[in-house]
């Protein structure tokens, strides 16, 4: 939580000002990663007012964002993506020293067992299919920050 301090100037004393805490609550950084518009949309939408939503269409465009050294509280990718997919995306992350820690859902338009179980075992915290409920995912998003202190 952070605290601003405002000045402001009285309208019938200009010489007269006042100082006023204001808290504020900052967003938390949700990075989405998938190739489809439509899902980067319902992310965006979705999320606006708890986070601040950035979007990337692949794991590759997504790593080297977070080279540069941008890092979200907390990452929804897609398995399925063009460049670097899913999986290795998540395998980047998880040997990464400094991106390792950094909460993952992954989702997928399969649901079959044994791509969850590579997800999980690889270092996703969840795995949701597509398509898929946002308040579901608004659920599990909260669950995951607030086991891990964000929230």
């Amino acid at each position: 939580m952070t605290w601003f301090y405002v000045v402001v100037n009285s309208r019938y004393s200009p010489n007269f000002t006042t100082k006023s805490m204001i808290q504020t609550t900052p967003h938390l950084l949700m990075l989405a990663i998938d190739d489809e518009v439509s899902i980067q949309l319902i992310l965006q939408h979705y999320f606006k007012e708890k986070f601040s939503v950035i979007t990337k269409g692949n794991g590759k465009e997504a790593l080297a964002w977070m080279q540069e050294g941008n890092i979200p509280d907390i990452i929804v990718a897609d398995i399925n993506m063009p460049e670097m997919d899913g999986n290795a995306f998540i395998d980047q992350v998880r040997s990464s020293g400094f991106l390792k820690n950094i909460p993952m859902v992954m989702l997928s338009g399969s649901d079959t067992t044994d791509n969850k179980i590579r997800c999980l075992e690889a270092g996703a915290d969840d795995f949701m299919v597509k398509p898929f409920n946002p308040r579901e995912l608004a659920a599990r998003l909260n669950g995951i920050l607030r086991r891990s202190g964000k929230k």
